[in-house]
């Protein structure tokens, strides 16, 4: 669904190394992909679904404007027919060259997946991948009804060395890795251990 969706250039982005659509071009000629995440309808064992997968290898699976209209239609598809959901998430950042208008996606997505989940009663997994972190680790990534984590993931809000730079202290190393986020283990986590 939605192929042809593709970044512009809303705010006329300018960068002495590189334009904004030129990296955009870049990334579409290395990784035959038009954006960082693919959405679709397909079969699970015969039950129809609604399917959304980010792709790290483009742009570092970074959030703009088209992925984020992207996920949301197909979130509203899915609402609209009573679909299950699925959205495989690979993600580093958004994009800063769409200023605010990328950091928009994330409201723009969780009120969609409110309306899909909380009004519709609808059946939403997020699958989250190496690396899942900032924006979608702050809202749909999180609001799945079921989350699964792929095993080693590295999974946060923002990295180690942004952490380490922000806050002056050493992260313990492994300290997002999936495995060691898991609850089920009987293990309590606190703040000051991540």
């Amino acid at each position: 669904m939605d192929e042809d969706m593709v970044s512009m250039d809303p705010i006329e982005f300018h960068s002495e190394e590189e334009p904004y659509k030129e990296r955009i071009d870049s990334y579409q000629r290395k990784t035959g992909l038009t954006e960082a995440v693919q959405i679709g309808i397909g079969q699970l064992n015969g039950i129809p679904i609604a399917i959304g997968v980010m792709g790290f290898q483009f742009m570092g699976g970074s959030m703009g404007s088209v992925e984020g209209e992207k996920v949301t239609h197909l979130i509203e598809y899915a609402t609209n027919r009573s679909l299950p959901l699925i959205i495989v998430c690979a993600f580093g950042g958004a994009h800063m060259q769409e200023g605010s208008l990328s950091l928009m996606q994330m409201a723009k997505i969780s009120s969609a997946s409110y309306n899909y989940q909380s009004k519709k009663k609808l059946f939403y997994v997020s699958i989250l991948t190496s690396p899942t972190t900032g924006g979608v680790t702050a809202s749909f990534g999180m609001l799945g009804d079921i989350i699964i984590a792929e095993p080693n993931a590295y999974i946060a809000f923002t990295g180690k060395r942004v952490i380490e730079q922000t806050l002056n202290k050493t992260v313990p190393d492994g300290s997002f890795v999936a495995s060691s986020l898991d609850r089920r283990d009987g293990k309590e986590f606190h703040d000051d251990d991540c």
